[in-house]
């Protein structure tokens, strides 16, 4: 079953997670389907941009699906999973033309990393929030997923963020600079994709070049072989 839709309209790609009924969490196949579909992104060429959003309203992701980590046991998590999943980060970051993740409602844990690999972020204002509990679950983070954390804005308030496990709303994330725009459900996705489209018009090649001068020290972290 397919958990993610990718359309493209002009020079704007619209990736969606469909797997609401299961909170748009990550298993094996759902990061299959996350890396077929940078394949096909990264492998076109013109200027561009990506917008990841949920078509489901309560979740944008809860990150990983527990149930099926537990059925396959926490050394499966570790030893497998979540070696994948810090490949998955890299990419997002690292990709090749403009993101913006659109949290049209919560992203908890692995949701929120996934939030945090994107250029920018965009909430809703008044419903859902961005949460790293793995503190409370007792769940450190990998050192991938520490750097991509890192990749929020503002310093004070991303460690804030994973030291106490507290849930912020669009508001709060906008006023302390972890989301970009945080505005009403019915115009933040129309006010996303014109954000993008401002971003589209940007030199791919040069915006890709320049986002790597930042994030270079990302690269030495990927591993192809765990995709």
């Amino acid at each position: 079953m397919a958990t993610l839709k990718l359309d493209k309209q002009d020079d704007l790609y619209l990736l969606t997670q469909i797997n609401g009924a299961r909170a748009n969490t990550f298993t094996d196949e759902v990061l299959d389907e996350y890396n077929a579909v940078l394949d096909q992104i990264e492998a076109e060429s013109g200027n561009a941009a990506l917008v990841l959003t949920s078509d489901d309203p309560k979740f944008f992701s809860n990150g990983i699906d527990l149930e099926y980590i537990q059925s396959k046991g926490m050394e499966y998590l570790f030893g497998h999973f979540v070696p994948r999943l810090d490949q998955l980060l890299l990419r997002l970051a690292l990709i090749n033309l403009p993101t913006v993740a659109c949290l049209n409602g919560h992203a908890y844990a692995g949701g929120a990393l996934i939030a945090s690999a994107f250029d920018f972020r965009t909430m809703r204002a008044d419903r859902g929030f961005l949460c790293f509990p793995e503190i409370d679950l007792k769940l450190g983070l990998s050192p991938v997923m520490t750097e991509i954390v890192k990749l929020l804005p503002n310093e004070q308030t991303r460690l804030e963020l994973v030291l106490t496990g507290r849930p912020i709303g669009g508001e709060e994330a906008a006023k302390r600079g972890v989301v970009d725009l945080a505005v009403a459900a019915d115009v933040l996705l129309p006010q996303t994709l014109e954000m993008a489209g401002k971003l589209a018009k940007k030199d791919r090649r040069t915006y890709t070049q320049i986002k790597h001068g930042f994030r270079g020290h990302l690269q030495g972290l990927v591993d192809l072989s765990k995709r």
